[in-house]
């Protein structure tokens, strides 16, 4: 199963800790079990010293395949983002200042995590729609038929629900 490989996939690159400072948090599709072939492994960090994060980032897995890292705001949040490849896996460090139960990744999992939760069926749906090349978000919009911005109508419904 996927969600075991990548595990110790992350687990043989030390990266919870070798970034333990940051608070390393996987989020997204593995976690959750709707992960498809070209699901990556998304993991979100609190970071407040970007250029310091950036060079640590570098160090550690700048010599890995298809390695990028860029500095970018994110809704009004600077953030730090850096890719690469390692053992089949991609992976995608996420920083951001704030505290990581607070970042959009982190409360869009925990959704998600209670709609699978009461309703298991829209697992298919989710997958299906993944497969044919639909983001989670809005793959989980759809099928709840939330319109709009997608990160955003997510938080949203998360909060009608009292999921977050």
């Amino acid at each position: 199963m996927k969600h075991e490989e990548a595990i110790s996939v992350i687990n043989r690159l030390n990266i919870f800790r070798d970034l333990s400072e940051y608070d390393p948090t996987l989020c997204g599709t593995i976690p959750l079990g709707i992960d498809v072939e070209q699901s990556d492994l998304d993991i979100i960090m609190e970071v407040h010293r970007f250029e310091e994060f950036k060079e640590k980032i570098h160090n550690l897995y700048g010599s890995f395949e298809n390695f990028s890292i860029k500095i970018k705001t994110i809704r009004d949040q600077q953030t730090i983002i850096a890719n690469f490849w390692y053992e089949g896996f991609e992976f995608e460090l996420f920083g951001q200042s704030n505290p990581v139960h607070k970042q959009y990744a982190y409360l869009h999992m925990v959704i998600e995590q209670e709609i699978l939760k009461q309703n298991s069926k829209l697992k298919k749906d989710i997958i299906k729609l993944k497969q044919n090349g639909y983001k989670t978000e809005p793959a989980f919009c759809k099928v709840l038929g939330l319109s709009g911005d997608s990160y955003e109508a997510l938080i949203e419904y998360g909060k009608k629900q009292s999921y977050i």
